[in-house]
C-alpha cells in the first residue's frame, strides 16, 4: 500500500506536464440571476433552464460547435458555479445562468424527445440497462454484448451521464471499460472523476488508486475535483497516512482544494483524535487563502481545545463571530466546559449569556458544565435556578446533571431531596454511572447514615458496576466512620492495588487506629506509608504528629518535622512552621530561616502536639520553655487553657495537672472554667483529695467563681459524700453567694438519695421563695425529690409553679407527674398528664407508656393497660424486658394466664430473655387461675434455664395450696424449697401456719411452730397463731410461755384469729 502511495505521488508529481497558466479574464463577470426555482440542474449538461416546457429563443448570433477544449472550459466554469450555488442554499440562493443552445442543439433536443426530462430516452434506457446488470454476478455477463445495441448512439457526454448514474461499482467499472472502446470517447478528467467517486463511495481504495494512476498515464491533468475526490475517499475510510501523503503531493502541485474537501479531511482526522494534524491542515488552508465556513470553524475550535491550545481556540472563536457565523451549541458548550475546568467563572458565564442572546437553547451538556461551575464555587442558589430553567425549557436532565443535583442537595443539607433525586434517576432508567452512586453514598455519609451509604455501594456492586479508585476511597470512609476496622483494612489494601493511596485515605486509617486506641497498628501504618513515600498533606502530617507525640516518639518527630520544614510546599504552613521552630530550638539549630524566627502566630494544634510530646517524654524543662514562649503572645494563656480543657476531656489528668502546676509556678492564674473542669475530672476518677487540693488553692480567693463551687459540690456528690456537699452549700449560702440551679439540683438529689428529705425540702422551699432562676432540670429534680419523700401535694404544687413561671416541661417532667398522681391514686390526672405530653408533640418514650400502664394495672384496669401497651408498639416503640414484666404482671394479677402465656412467648420471640420477675408473674397467673401443676412446672423450668427461684416463687404456690386446704401439697412444696437450698422467709412460714390454722390442723401447726421457733424472728402473726394453737389444744402452760414472750417483746396479740375458720365456711 505504501509503495503504491509513493508510486502514485511520484507519478503525480513527475509525469504530468505543466500546463501554461492562463491569464485571468479581463471581462467583467455577469451578475447572477436570482430566482426561486427549485429545479436541480444537471451538473454535467452544457445547457440549463428553469422551465423545460418553454422553448428557448433562437440565438441572433449562431456559434460554431464547441471544441473539446471549449467544452471543458465551459463545463469546469459551470461546475465551479454550481459548487458555489450549493454553498449558498437558502433565501439568497443563486439560479444558474442560461447557456444558450445552438439551432443544431435545439434540433437534437427535440429529436431526443426529452419532454422536460433531464436526459433523452436512449440515455435513460442505457442507464436502466446497465443498472439491471447488478442482478448478475461477477463474470456472468459481457458488457460489450450487453451494450451492443447502444454502439454509436451515445455521445461522450451521454456516456458520462450513464456512468454517473450507476449505483454499483462493478457496473461502473465494466461500463467505463466499454466506454473507452467507443469512437466518441476521449480521455477526460471528468469521466475518471466519476469513476473515482463511485469507487470511493464503496471503499474500493485500491481500484480508485489504480484508476487515478491510469488517468495520469493517459495524460489527463487531475484538477481540484479529482484530487478532492481522492482525498475524500481516503478520509472516509480512515486511510489518514495515505491521505496526508496525497495531500502533500497536491500541495506541491499548487492545486487549491475546495473548503468542502478541507472540511472532510479535518472531520475525519478529528474522529480519530488526530487533533494536531487537524490544526496543521487548518493552517495550510489559511495559507492557501481558502475561506472557511461554519463547519470549518466548528471542527477547528474543537481540535484546538482538545489539543490544549486554549488561547488560540478562543481567538478562532472570536474570528468566527467576526465573519458573521453563529456558533453552534456544541461549540459554546466546549468553550464553557473549558472555562469551567480552568476556573474562569466570568468567561463561562459570558459565553452562556452570549449563547442565550443568540436564541440557542442550551443542551444538557452545557447545563452540566454550568452546574459543575456553580457547585465548585458553592453558588448553590444559581445552580437550583438553572435547574428550574431547564425544566421550563424542557431540557432533559441526564445522569450527570442528576448526580450534580444530588451533590448540591447534600451540601445544602437537603438529604431527603437528594434521596428523591437518586430514586428519580433510577426510575428514569438513567442510573448507570458509579459517580452517581458514590455521590449518593457521600450524601449519606455527611448526614451520618453510614448504613445507608454502605447499602448504596452494595447496590452498585450487585449491578456489576466497575469499582474505580474513588469508589474504594468512599467505601473506606464508610468503614472508618462505622469503626469497622477489619473491613477498613481490607478496603485499604484493595485501594493500594490501584496505586499509591492518597493522603486523605491514609489520614482516615490513622484516625481510626487512634480512635480505637490501636497505637501499635498506628505506628506500623505510619512506617509503611513513609516507606512507600506517600505525599503528605497538612492533615496527614497532623495525624502522624498526633501519634508520635502521644507515644512520646521524639526522634521520629524530629525527623518528620525536619523533612516537612525544608519542603518548599509547606513554606507558608503555620502548623509546620510552629513545629519546626520548636524542634530547631530544641536541637540547637542556629541556622534558622528568618521567616521562621519572626513567626509570632503559633498554630494551636502544633503547640498542643508539642506539649503532648514533651509531657509524654517527661521533659518538664522543655515544656516550661514552650509555655514561656507561648505566654508571651497575646492569646497564649487562652490557648493553654484550651489545651488543659482538652486534656481534661480526654481524661489526661496528669498532663492537665502538670500544665496547671507550671502555670501556677509562672505566676499565671487559670480561668474559672478550666479549674472547674479539672475538679470535675478528678470527681469522675473519684480522686476527691486531688479535687479538694485544687479547690483549696482558689477557695479563699475573692474572685472564686460559682462554676468552681458547682464543680466541688458535684465532686462531693459523685464521690459519695453528700453531707460534705450539703455542708459546702451552706457555707456558700452563709457567705452570701447565690449558687445556680445546677448546684442546687445536685445538692437536693444527693440529700434525697440518702433519705434526708426534710433538708432537701428546706432547700427547695428556699429556692422557690428566692429570685433564683430555675430551669427544667431543677424543677424535675424538686418534683422527684418530693415524690420520694411522699409529699405528693407539694410535688404537684411545684409542677403548677413551673407552669406559671413559663418553664416548658420535658418528657421527664410528665413521667414524674404520672408517678405523682398514680401513687396518689389520681389515675385521671395521671392519664391527663400522659395525654398532655402527647398533644404537645413530645416524643413519648417507653418509660412514659409503662409508667401509666403500671398504674392502670394497680387500679385493676387491665383492658386500658392492654390497649396502651398495643398503642406503644404501634408507635414503633419496642418493649424491653421491664415493659414485658410490667404488662405480664398486670395480666397475672387479674388471673389471665392465657394472655400471660402469649406475652411470655412474644417477649422471647423479640429476643428478651425472661428473668426472675417474669417467672414470678407467670407463677402468679397460674396460681390465681388454680393451675397449680403449671405453676410448679414453671418453677422447674426456670431452674433448667439457669434462673434460680427465690422464696417468693415457692411462696406463691405454697400459699395457693394452703388456701385451698391441700396441706400435704403445701408441705411438699415447703420441703422442695428447702431441697433447693433456700431458707424459708417469713412469708413462707406465715403461709404454712395460716393453712394449719384455717383448716384446724392443730397438731401439725404446733409441730411446725416448734420446729421453726428457734430460727424465725419474732413475728406478731406467728406468735399469735402459736398462742391460739396451744390454747385450742389445752396446752395452757406453753400458751402462757408464748404470751410472756410477746409481752416482753411488746408484741400485741392478734384477736381475730380462729382455728378451723375454713371448715366452718359452707
Amino acid at each position: 500500500m505504501e509503495s503504491l502511495n509513493l508510486n502514485l505521488k511520484s507519478s503525480f508529481l513527475t509525469t504530468i506536464p505543466l500546463l501554461p497558466s492562463r491569464k485571468p479574464s479581463s471581462t467583467k463577470p455577469k451578475t447572477p440571476i436570482h430566482s426561486s426555482s427549485s429545479v436541480t440542474p444537471d451538473p454535467w449538461s452544457l445547457s440549463d433552464g428553469n422551465d423545460p416546457n418553454k422553448p428557448k429563443p433562437r440565438s441572433k448570433h449562431s456559434k460554431n460547435p464547441l471544441s473539446d477544449d471549449n467544452a471543458r472550459r465551459i463545463i469546469k466554469a459551470k461546475a465551479k458555479y454550481l459548487s458555489q450555488l450549493r454553498k449558498n442554499q437558502g433565501s439568497r440562493a443563486q439560479t444558474p445562468k442560461w447557456i444558450k443552445r445552438t439551432p443544431e442543439q435545439m434540433v437534437q433536443y427535440i429529436q431526443d424527445d426529452r419532454n422536460g426530462h433531464l436526459y433523452g430516452r436512449h440515455v435513460v434506457a442505457a442507464i436502466s440497462h446497465v443498472r439491471a446488470l447488478a442482478q448478475r454476478g461477477e463474470g456472468e455477463y459481457d458488457m460489450r454484448e450487453m451494450m451492443g445495441s447502444f454502439v454509436g448512439k451515445l455521445s461522450y457526454r451521454e456516456m458520462c451521464v450513464v456512468l454517473k448514474e450507476q449505483k454499483g461499482w462493478r457496473q461502473a467499472r465494466d461500463f467505463f471499460a466499454w466506454m473507452k472502446l467507443q469512437l466518441s470517447y476521449r480521455s477526460s478528467v471528468i469521466a475518471y472523476t466519476i469513476v473515482l467517486r463511485i469507487f470511493g463511495q464503496v471503499g474500493k481504495i485500491k481500484m480508485a488508486e489504480e484508476t487515478f494512476l491510469e488517468m495520469l498515464e493517459v495524460g489527463c491533468e487531475p484538477d481540484e475535483v479529482a484530487c478532492g475526490t481522492m482525498l475524500c475517499t481516503y478520509a472516509k475510510w480512515g486511510r489518514h497516512k495515505a491521505m496526508l501523503s496525497f495531500f502533500s503531493a497536491v500541495q506541491e502541485r499548487g492545486i487549491t482544494l475546495s473548503v468542502a474537501v478541507f472540511n472532510f479531511m479535518m472531520s475525519s482526522l478529528q474522529k480519530k483524535s488526530l487533533h494536531k494534524k487537524v490544526i496543521e491542515i487548518w493552517r495550510q488552508m489559511a495559507d492557501k487563502g481558502v475561506a472557511p465556513n461554519h463547519f470549518t470553524y466548528t471542527v477547528v475550535i474543537s481540535s484546538l481545545v482538545k489539543a490544549g491550545l486554549f488561547e488560540e481556540a478562543f481567538m478562532t472563536f472570536a474570528e468566527m463571530k467576526n465573519f458573521g457565523f453563529v456558533p453552534e451549541e456544541v461549540t459554546y458548550n466546549l468553550l464553557i466546559n473549558l472555562s469551567t475546568k480552568n476556573g474562569n467563572r466570568d468567561e463561562a458565564l459570558r459565553l452562556y449569556e452570549d449563547m442565550r442572546s443568540q436564541g440557542i437553547i442550551p443542551s444538557n451538556y452545557t447545563c452540566a458544565s454550568l452546574l459543575t461551575l456553580y457547585y465548585k464555587n458553592e453558588d448553590y442558589s444559581k445552580a437550583l435556578s438553572l435547574f428550574s430553567e431547564m425544566e421550563r425549557k424542557k431540557i432533559a436532565a441526564d445522569e450527570v446533571i442528576h448526580g450534580l443535583l444530588i451533590r448540591i442537595y447534600g451540601k445544602l443539607g437537603l438529604y431527603e431531596d437528594a434521596q428523591k433525586t437518586f430514586e428519580e434517576t433510577e426510575q428514569l432508567g438513567l442510573l448507570s454511572d458509579e459517580k452517581t452512586y458514590l455521590a449518593m453514598a457521600q450524601v449519606h455519609l455527611h448526614s451520618g447514615s453510614v448504613d445507608k451509604a454502605l447499602k448504596i455501594i452494595e447496590l452498585m456492586k450487585s449491578r456489576s458496576i466497575w469499582f474505580s479508585r474513588f469508589a474504594y476511597i468512599v467505601l473506606l470512609q464508610c468503614y472508618v466512620m462505622k469503626e469497622d476496622l477489619n473491613s477498613a483494612e481490607v478496603t485499604f489494601e484493595a485501594l493500594s492495588k490501584t496505586g499509591l493511596p492518597d493522603s486523605g485515605s491514609c489520614s482516615d486509617m490513622l484516625n481510626l487506629y487512634i480512635r480505637l486506641d490501636f497505637m501499635e497498628k498506628a505506628r506500623d501504618f505510619i512506617a509503611r506509608i513513609r516507606k512507600d513515600k506517600i505525599d503528605f498533606d497538612e492533615e496527614l502530617c497532623k495525624t502522624v504528629m498526633r501519634v508520635y507525640c502521644k507515644e512520646g516518639m521524639l526522634r521520629d518527630v524530629e525527623q518528620l518535622v525536619k523533612e516537612m520544614g525544608t519542603d518548599q510546599s509547606f513554606k507558608d504552613n503555620r502548623f509546620i512552621l510552629t513545629c519546626f521552630r520548636i524542634m530547631c530550638n530544641h536541637m540547637g539549630d542556629e541556622q534558622l530561616d528568618k521567616k521562621v524566627l519572626a513567626f509570632d502566630h503559633p498554630d494551636t494544634t502544633a503547640l498542643e502536639l508539642m506539649l503532648n510530646l514533651y509531657l509524654a517524654d517527661e521533659n518538664l524543662i522543655k515544656t516550661e520553655e514552650i509555655l514561656k514562649s507561648l505566654l508571651e503572645t497575646a492569646v497564649g494563656l487562652s490557648i493553654v487553657g484550651q489545651l488543659i480543657n482538652k486534656f481534661i476531656r480526654e481524661g489526661e489528668s496528669l498532663k492537665a495537672e502538670t500544665l496547671t502546676g507550671l502555670l501556677i509556678k509562672l505566676g499565671c492564674r487559670l480561668q474559672g472554667a478550666t479549674i472547674a473542669s479539672l475538679i470535675s475530672l478528678y470527681a469522675k476518677q473519684h480522686k476527691l483529695k486531688k479535687a479538694q487540693e485544687v479547690f483549696a488553692a482558689v477557695a479563699d480567693s475573692p474572685t472564686c467563681e460559682k462554676l468552681i463551687y458547682n464543680s466541688m459540690i458535684d465532686a462531693y456528690a459523685k464521690c459519695g459524700r453528700p453531707e460534705e456537699a450539703y455542708s459546702l452549700y451552706k457555707q456558700v449560702a452563709e457567705k452570701g453567694h447565690d449558687l445556680n440551679a445546677v448546684a442546687i439540683s445536685i445538692v437536693v438529689n444527693a440529700l434525697t438519695n440518702i433519705g434526708k428529705h426534710r433538708e432537701a425540702e428546706n432547700i427547695i422551699c428556699k429556692s422557690l421563695e428566692g429570685s433564683l432562676e430555675l430551669d427544667t432540670v431543677a424543677y424535675n429534680t424538686f418534683i422527684k425529690a418530693m415524690l420520694g419523700a411522699g409529699k405528693l401535694h407539694f410535688a404537684s404544687s411545684i409542677y403548677d409553679r413551673m407552669l406559671s413561671s413559663g418553664i416548658s416541661p420535658s418528657i421527664q417532667t410528665y413521667n414524674t407527674m404520672i408517678s405523682v398522681y398514680g401513687r396518689g391514686r389520681k389515675l385521671d390526672r395521671a392519664v391527663e398528664m400522659f395525654n398532655t405530653a402527647r398533644s404537645l408533640g413530645l416524643s413519648l418514650d417507653e418509660k412514659a407508656y409503662m409508667n401509666l400502664i403500671s398504674y392502670y394495672g394497680k387500679a385493676g384496669k387491665k383492658h386500658e393497660a392492654s390497649q396502651l401497651f398495643t398503642k406503644m408498639q404501634e408507635e414503633g416503640i419496642k418493649p424491653g424486658l421491664v415493659s414485658y414484666n410490667i404488662m405480664i404482671n398486670v395480666y397475672a394479677t387479674a388471673g389471665l394466664y392465657h394472655e400471660v402465656n402469649e406475652l411470655f412467648q412474644s417477649m422471647q420471640r423479640d429476643g428478651c430473655l425472661p428473668d426472675s420477675y417474669t417467672y414470678l408473674s407467670l407463677i402468679r397467673a397460674y396460681t390465681e387461675s388454680l393451675k397449680y401443676l403449671e405453676a410448679e412446672e414453671t418453677i422447674d423450668s426456670m431452674q433448667k434455664r439457669g434462673v434460680h427461684p427465690s422464696c417468693a416463687h415457692f411462696n406463691l404456690l405454697l400459699s395457693a395450696f394452703a388456701k385451698a386446704g391441700q396441706i400435704g401439697e403445701a408441705e411438699r412444696v415447703y420441703k422442695k424449697l428447702l431441697t433447693a437450698g433456700l431458707y424459708p422467709d417469713l412469708a413462707c412460714n406465715r403461709a404454712m401456719l395460716r393453712g394449719y390454722m384455717d383448716y384446724g390442723r392443730l397438731e401439725e401447726g404446733i409441730k411446725f411452730f416448734e420446729r421453726i421457733s428457734e430460727s424465725v424472728e419474732a413475728d406478731r402473726f406467728i406468735l399469735s397463731a402459736a398462742l391460739l394453737f396451744y390454747k385450742s389444744a389445752g396446752m395452757d402452760l406453753k400458751a402462757e410461755g408464748v404470751l410472756d414472750s410477746m409481752n416482753s417483746l411488746g408484741i400485741p396479740i392478734l384477736k381475730d384469729l380462729q382455728v378451723g375458720l375454713r371448715l366452718k365456711t359452707p
